[in-house]
């Protein structure tokens, strides 16, 4: 059950549910339109630049990525200035562009529950963790960047 425990497994269950909505298609609702697929594409890119920012800036301060690890340093710099949590903004973006790509709008409700998901397995914990490891300098932080936008 481990695997469960790391944010990318539950974005891969919420985008395999997605698809297979989307091909389900019940009640003849429809996204599809080619200004959707533009945003589709927006949302997709935008979160997986989003992560890929955090992951090069986490790994330039030398710090795990491993959600439930204890990181060695406090990242405030680079895409951490504008989001305590780019990453997970990230997965939700990425499954709100494939609800969209895929015309799935009875996945819209996976979009919800999925930012439930990683903010009480994850961020939560994530930022408990920090708030005891660097007191002070996490509370400054959580002052000036607020945790999603």
């Amino acid at each position: 059950m481990k695997w469960l425990n790391i944010p990318p497994m539950w974005l891969i269950a919420a985008l395999v549910l997605t698809y297979w909505v989307g091909q389900w298609r019940p009640l003849g609702l429809s996204l599809a339109h080619p200004i959707t697929q533009f945003l589709a594409a927006v949302l997709i890119g935008g979160g997986a630049i989003l992560m890929l920012l955090a992951v090069l800036e986490m790994r330039r301060q030398k710090t795990t990525i491993v959600p439930h690890m204890d990181a060695e340093k406090l990242v405030q710099s680079g895409i951490f200035k504008r989001s305590r949590n780019p990453i997970y903004l990230g997965d939700i973006l990425i499954l709100a562009g494939f609800v969209l790509r895929w015309d799935a709008p009875l996945a819209l409700p996976l979009i919800p529950i999925l930012f439930w998901v990683l903010e009480t397995r994850f961020v939560i914990p994530e930022e408990d963790r920090l708030r005891r490891k660097f007191r002070q300098d996490f509370y400054r932080y959580t002052e000036k960047t607020r945790r999603w936008l």
